[in-house]
């Protein structure tokens, strides 16, 4: 392993250029100086602001991104041109922390396929092309386009070769994600020793692309080969698969600085709040599995998982969410247990007996299992399912029902009496109230329905909803509740529970007139 006398690992980021080339990503001005700003707060050491020569919205980006944001260096790319790097610079001059960012493909099929140059003219080229940068700006940044598709030795050459002209950083980008990490170590090595040799004022960099989902792997594996750079944009945009992801280095180093022995300067607390200013003005949604900022990054449903997560956040989480601007999140789905359901009642000031606890456990599970997630709101509506509960004399075990508008609606549904099941099926006009008419079969009560309501819980093809009944036998008025996914059983559910809370009231009566 390389060693290098500073443990300070630079931030480059690259989102506003490299992650800007994402297909159908379009920032304005106003959209760049807003994350350049974000990103200021974030504390990345340097901004590649865009590429001025590319455009004059860029230039008009670059230039306001000099002129309006402090702190990090800003820095803009620039071809060999004479003229790239002149438009550079001018974009540059409002900020005393100015970087020109000079590249150049050195690989056989760039120089032969596009630059139609030779080996002289390529070092030729990067040779005035760095002296020419360094007219305007102390700190100059040289790219070998395509390095890890470039013979090794011509990589070294040309890198040589930017040093002695004035070059401050030396950047081996892999432009394709050609790279795998023990070949990368190979020549970041190299490039380390043969390159940098005794400048101790040069540092090494890297800038690898995703094609092969190797990019922060071989980005980190060239700090322990002596990159004291990494080059990355937020969420890993960038061309094609993308760039190493910024927040993935920071993350990574700074979790595991025991292994890297490299300090960074970041705000981690800003990193979620960069990722999502960076989604939402880009368009490009965050995939919910992604690393440090994806959904379900901090995200725990498996019951084992919440159980340990609950007892002790180290159990399964390596890294501290707050640490990042976000926040643990227990999952409540299929695959929960008692303890992360005990978590979130407690959380909502619920407070319910063993019994009550159960029946309203196990309806969550019967939901969550159609579902998948359960939100606090389908919670609450579980639990308020079961309020005033009086003990079922009746159970509704399940409902089928069929209909449609060329068949009169059936509804048949299955109870537990007695410890008994029996079926009953009726016709009804539309399905609820053919469940509503099995049902008064089997309690044997001539219910009327005073009040029917339906409340969406969530959104989406599988909402949950709660059914709230009110009936009237006699004179006497009963209430019930009902919670799924699916708008007739939540009905039947409410229903029976109308229609049970009205035979134990029957029973009661019954029993008084007896005495």
């Amino acid at each position: 392993m390389a060693t290098d006398s500073s443990d300070r690992l630079i931030i480059f980021d690259t989102t506003l250029r490299d992650g800007e080339q994402a297909p159908g990503i379009a920032l304005s001005p106003d959209d760049k100086v807003a994350i350049a700003h974000q990103l200021a707060r974030l504390k990345v050491d340097v901004i590649e602001a865009g590429f001025a020569a590319s455009s004059p919205g860029d230039f008009e980006a670059v230039s306001r991104i000099a002129a309006e944001v402090e702190g990090p260096v800003i820095a803009s790319l620039a071809r060999t041109h004479p003229d790239d790097i002149d438009r550079a610079a001018d974009a540059l001059q409002a900020t005393s922390r100015k970087r020109i960012h000079v590249f150049i493909s050195t690989s056989q099929i760039h120089r032969e396929q596009m630059l139609r140059m030779s080996e002289d003219e390529v070092l030729a080229a990067t040779t005035e092309s760095v002296r020419r940068a360094r007219r305007y700006a102390d700190d100059v940044e040289f790219s070998p386009q395509d390095a890890t598709r470039t013979h090794p030795d011509f990589v070294i050459e040309s890198c040589r070769r930017a040093v002695e002209a004035g070059a401050t950083t030396i950047n081996i980008p892999d432009t394709v994600g050609y790279a795998v990490p023990s070949d990368f170590v190979a020549l970041m090595q190299r490039v380390y020793g043969e390159v940098r040799g005794g400048n101790e004022d040069v540092i090494i960099s890297t800038h690898c692309h995703n094609d092969l989902g190797l990019a922060v792997a071989n980005s980190l594996s060239a700090i322990r080969a002596g990159a004291r750079q990494i080059e990355g944009a937020i969420n890993g945009l960038g061309e094609r698969a993308g760039n190493t992801s910024t927040e993935e280095i920071i993350m990574a180093v700074k979790t595991r600085q025991d292994y890297f022995g490299v300090e960074v300067g970041a705000d981690t607390t800003e990193i979620f709040e960069t990722s999502r200013l960076v989604s939402r003005l880009t368009g490009y949604p965050i995939q919910y599995n992604k690393a440090i900022v994806g959904r379900n990054a901090f995200a725990h449903e498996s019951g084992i998982h919440q159980h340990g997560v609950l007892r002790h956040r180290e159990t399964y989480e390596i890294m501290d969410p707050t640490s990042i601007g976000h926040a643990s999140a227990i999952v409540l789905g299929k695959h929960s247990g008692r303890a992360a359901f005990a978590d979130a009642l407690q959380k909502m000031d619920i407070a319910l007996e063993d019994e009550d606890f159960k029946r309203a456990f196990d309806r969550f599970k019967e939901l969550a299992d159609r579902k998948g997630e359960i939100s606090e709101e389908g919670i609450r509506a579980i639990v308020t399912e079961k309020t005033g509960y009086v003990g079922d004399l009746i159970e509704l075990v399940g409902i089928h029902f069929s209909g449609g508008n060329q068949e009169v609606p059936v509804a048949a549904v299955t109870v537990r009496r007695n410890g008994d099941e029996i079926e009953v099926t009726a016709e009804g006009d539309g399905m609820v109230n053919a469940s509503f008419a099995a049902l008064q079969q089997v309690f044997d009560i001539p219910a009327m329905l005073l009040d029917y309501r339906v409340s969406p819980l969530t959104s989406g093809a599988d909402a949950m909803a709660e059914v709230n009944v009110i009936i009237q036998v006699g004179p006497e008025t009963f209430s019930g509740r009902g919670v799924s996914t699916d708008v007739v059983e939540g009905s039947a559910r409410a229903f029976t529970g109308a229609l049970n809370k009205a035979l134990v009231d029957k029973h009661a009566v019954g029993a008084e007139g007896s005495n």
